[in-house]
């Protein structure tokens, strides 16, 4: 008896497909390792502290890192680099959409230079994580 196993998955465009259990599994890392570091990196900053703000941000390019390497490895349809680049990036955008909301309610300034620049490192990360996970694959090691 053959087990057949369905996976759900996204079009992207034309011919561009995304594993969603991929990209679940990979954000929710993410979240784990990445958002904690984000919000001690915040505070720490409001607190006049940059060298630990600094650490905790390194933690949380890490933490990005990680996630996408999971969702890169984890995923089956041979894109490893955009399933990255894709994990890292929603992550960081709902995250960073509800501290958004969070500092308007408080009436607090919202930096949105600082949030684009910050997307263009998790970018950055997703697509190491990504590469990362490529070659897990392509050394043997299976999720």
């Amino acid at each position: 008896m053959a087990v057949t196993e369905r996976r759900s998955q996204i079009a992207v465009g034309g011919s561009m497909v995304l594993d969603v259990p991929a990209l679940r599994a990979g954000g929710g890392v993410a979240l784990v390792f990445a958002i904690p570091f984000s919000i001690g990196a915040r505070l720490a900053a409001d607190n006049d502290d940059s060298g630990l703000a600094v650490w905790l941000t390194l933690g949380a390019i890490v933490g990005f890192v990680i996630g996408a390497g999971c969702a890169a490895w984890v995923q089956p349809l041979g894109t490893p680099l955009i399933h990255g680049i894709v994990t890292a990036s929603v992550t960081y955008l709902l995250a960073q959409a509800v501290f958004v909301v969070v500092r308007l309610v408080r009436g607090d300034d919202v930096r949105w230079m600082a949030l684009v620049f910050n997307l263009t490192v998790v970018v950055f990360a997703g697509l190491v994580g990504g590469m990362l996970g490529q070659r897990l694959t392509q050394q043997g090691f299976r999720p």
